[in-house]
């Protein structure tokens, strides 16, 4: 069965190329690439779920979000190029609002209904740390928004301030994930009385799905810039909204599936993960990188995505920060993205 679907997924994949390079409609080449995507982030999910018979959910986790967060970083590359620093923004901040609320929303419901008394439990040490790494990413943003709100002298120095943020948030992710993924360890007696298949294939299947998700991410914009033009739909609804659930389908897929199989703690660790890494890696990392470019990439953002996020990291903390969370509480993250998204449209 396995076989079979991984033939399809690979049949979407080539079926996007070839409808991209090819020219055809752009309704048909966008039909093909988001099949892909969806079919990438079965396999990102089922591969993952296999290294997690090797690994804990640190490792599991954190190799996971590497590898779903490129279609990401991708988009943002490909978006600076063409100067295109709203997408960009919106991109990346897209990308957390999706992942901190949707996908973990999704995950929560997923989690609480298979759990049998409709409350997921899960470790409380990734939920908090993300949260710290979320927190220290929203102070740099905050600050920035009032400096430039109020226009005092620091308001003139936004480049030179978030190249200091960028590093420090590197820095500060850094000095987290090592400890975090060497805690793995401790669970090494339990991975290795448990049966376990061959290692080669998943990680082999991660790299090519990941590979993959970036190439088709990129034919998937690519064929919706037309389709955004003529349904007169705003940049900001674009990037938060239809990029975001598109370049994160991987950590939809993946996490929904690990938390339906009572995988409670792989399957936060593959959304919390993510969140962490594109608070506190992924968008500092792209501020520097974005130097080479003559559209620099800042941490000052529109007030309105200033107060989403700060507001987002309490609901998040509030909710996953104790270790468990109902049903009820996922369909709140849930209305919270909704919410967002339906602003973003008038934006």
């Amino acid at each position: 069965m396995q076989m079979l679907l991984l033939a399809i997924v690979a049949a979407l994949t080539a079926g996007a190329g070839i409808t991209h390079y090819a020219g055809t409609t752009a309704l048909v080449a966008f039909a093909f690439a988001t099949g892909a995507l969806a079919g990438l982030a079965w396999v990102v999910g089922y591969a993952t779920e296999q290294v997690g018979e090797h690994f804990g959910p640190a490792v599991t986790g954190v190799l996971q979000s590497t590898l779903g967060n490129l279609p990401e970083f991708f988009v943002v590359i490909f978006a600076l190029r063409a100067g295109e620093v709203v997408v960009a923004e919106t991109s990346i901040i897209g990308s957390l609002f999706a992942n901190a609320l949707l996908v973990l929303g999704l995950v929560i419901i997923a989690g609480a209904r298979q759990s049998g008394n409709n409350l997921m439990r899960f470790s409380t040490r990734l939920p908090n740390d993300t949260i710290t790494l979320l927190m220290l990413a929203s102070f740099v943003i905050v600050l920035l928004g009032i400096s430039v709100t109020s226009s005092d002298h620091a308001s003139h120095h936004v480049k030179a301030i978030s190249i200091v943020g960028a590093i420090a948030l590197l820095v500060t992710y850094v000095a987290w994930v090592i400890p975090y993924v060497r805690s793995d360890s401790a669970h090494g007696a339990e991975h290795s009385a448990a049966p376990k298949g061959s290692l080669v294939l998943p990680i082999i299947l991660l790299a090519i799905a990941g590979a993959g998700a970036a190439f088709v991410s990129d034919w998937f914009i690519a064929a919706l810039t037309p389709t955004i033009d003529k349904l007169h739909i705003s940049q900001a609804f674009a990037g938060i909204v239809i990029v975001a659930i598109a370049g994160n389908a991987v950590e939809n897929v993946a996490g929904i599936m690990l938390a339906a199989k009572g995988q409670a703690d792989l399957a936060i660790s593959v959304v919390k993960n993510s969140v962490a890494q594109v608070a506190a890696f992924l968008y500092p990392a792209l501020i520097l990188v974005s130097l080479l470019f003559s559209t620099p990439l800042t941490f000052s953002l529109a007030p309105i995505y200033i107060g989403a996020l700060l507001l987002s990291a309490l609901a998040v903390w509030q909710i996953s920060g104790d270790g468990e969370a109902s049903a009820f509480e996922g369909v709140a993250l849930i209305a919270i993205y909704i919410v967002l998204g339906v602003v973003t449209i008038y934006e």
